[in-house]
């Protein structure tokens, strides 16, 4: 299933997997805060460091509070997006 077959048959109060990428440094202890989510930190040569979080929501209530619980710890948002299976290992 790609991504549109996945987002046509996404609602209010489907699960979903997501992908958010926020710039700088997250430990991993804060997976439990922000639902389970897998932290993986990328530190580039050349600028900050990037974390990526990944994993499932049960619904677009708990994507909004992994959002706001990154909000609340004042790192950068730069992107959120929905990801398929495939996506999900990489």
């Amino acid at each position: 299933m790609d991504r549109l077959e996945i987002a046509d048959r996404l609602g209010f109060t489907s699960s979903a997997t997501y992908q958010i990428l926020v710039k700088g440094f997250l430990d991993e202890s804060w997976a439990e805060r922000l639902n389970g989510m897998t932290i993986i930190n990328k530190i580039l040569d050349a600028g900050p460091p990037v974390t990526k979080l990944q994993g499932q929501v049960r619904d677009q209530a708990e994507l909004l509070g992994v959002l706001n619980s990154i909000y609340e710890m004042h790192l950068p948002l730069i992107s959120v997006g929905l990801t398929v299976d495939d996506e999900a290992e990489h």
